[in-house]
């Protein structure tokens, strides 16, 4: 088996822990009797987890290796799948769910991490592209799945279904895998190495800007995210199914992003393939300001320019860790899990606060999502406002 494909679906660990049980939010709500910012905690605070255990699992493979930290943090993520489908109140299910993203956390940076142990920069700009373009079917049949299970078995069991892939994927890791990081750094955990490794990442503009862009880019795909079910099922009516069509329609926009993304990127290059995904989510998302503050909220009114959105997200995000991560091939884990991190952190709080202003129209959500689509492509703006320099590790 090709570690590519292991790696991949170790990667998506975190969107499908997040898209498959989507369709139960409103369920779950009224289950435990929760309002509806409560319940979306399941989904925020999870994704707050996933980030920050990234920050622990990076230096720990650059320090250790990739391929044990992988299987930990997966047998963790399995364990607490069972806890959540278990879960006798909102909030043991909440805690279940921070513990089963700090197992999760350890697939994007881990695998991202020998994904640069293996190629350069512009090879892991393609793998990348390949591989996010095969993680979009995560997005589009995981809802999907999720939903039909919902109808036929309940919330709980979709708990059982992750639980179950978490177990799959230690047992695709430990025979398909081996170990990359040939190169281990025996100061990657000592706190003055630490810091300074921080510093240099962090005072590096490059970096920076690439980072901020896909933060800003999947903050706009996350608010989405975290709203759509209320906004769909509730709003306008559709069912937990049909919800899944819905945004397995979006999804399939990250599947065009990324093919055009690995077809065309090594022509046009990281940075003009960013810019032209930036300038469609910026445009899409004030589209979708645009109809909603209009009065028109039909189905597709919200899906049509969602699907626009997510085609420059899946233009940007490959391209945008490419960029943050490649000239640090001696720090790779450290560089993948702090990009990781301010991305789903800044994502994380950005839909918590959509969730807040939740109204019951889709004012708030398709406000967000334009106000992010506008402010990546200033930060790409920002990014290219004076000649930047490349840091070598």
């Amino acid at each position: 088996m090709r570690v590519e494909l292991v790696l991949t679906a170790v990667v998506g660990l975190g969107a499908l822990s997040i898209d498959m049980f989507l369709p139960s939010l409103p369920a779950i709500a009224a289950a435990f009797g929760a309002p509806p910012a409560t319940v979306q905690l399941t989904v925020t605070l999870f994704l707050l987890a996933f980030a920050a255990s990234q920050l622990v699992y990076g230096p720990l493979s650059d320090r250790f290796g990739r391929r044990g930290v992988l299987i930990g943090g997966l047998a963790l993520y399995a364990l607490a799948g069972l806890a959540c489908a278990l879960a006798p109140t909102v909030g043991v299910l909440i805690g279940a769910r921070v513990v089963q993203a700090l197992g999760g956390g350890t697939g994007p940076v881990v695998a991202r991490a020998v994904i640069r142990d293996l190629y350069d920069r512009d090879r892991a700009a393609r793998v990348f592209s390949y591989m996010s373009m095969a993680q979009s079917l995560n997005p589009m049949l995981a809802p999907i799945v999720g939903g039909y299970v919902h109808e036929a078995f309940g919330w709980r069991a979709i708990f059982f279904v992750l639980a179950g892939l978490g177990a799959l994927f230690v047992v695709l890791m430990a025979v398909g895998v081996r170990e990359t990081n040939v190169h281990r750094d025996p100061t990657a955990l000592r706190p003055g190495h630490l810091r300074r490794n921080l510093s240099v990442l962090l005072t590096d503009r490059s970096y920076l800007g690439y980072v901020l862009v896909n933060a800003l880019m999947f903050g706009g795909q996350f608010a989405f995210i975290s709203g759509s079910a209320f906004v769909l099922i509730d709003v306008l009516g559709v069912r937990p199914g049909t919800f899944g069509l819905c945004f397995g329609g979006v999804a399939l926009g990250i599947l065009t992003g990324t093919f055009l993304s690995g077809r065309f990127g090594g022509r046009f290059g990281l940075d003009r393939t960013i810019l032209g995904g930036t300038v469609l989510g910026a445009l899409a998302g004030l589209t979708l300001a645009v109809l909603a503050w209009s009065g028109v909220l039909t189905v597709p009114a919200v899906i049509a320019p969602m699907y626009v959105f997510a085609v420059g997200l899946g233009l940007t995000l490959p391209n945008g860790m490419a960029g943050a991560i490649g000239p640090f091939p001696h720090m790779a884990g450290l560089a993948a899990a702090v990009a990781g991190f301010l991305q789903l952190t800044g994502s994380a709080l950005y839909s918590m606060a959509v969730g807040r202003f939740y109204d019951g129209t889709s004012r708030p959500m398709t406000s967000a999502i334009a106000l992010a689509g506008v402010a990546a492509l200033a930060g790409f703006w920002w990014l290219h406002r004076r000649p930047r320099r490349d840091v070598l590790a």
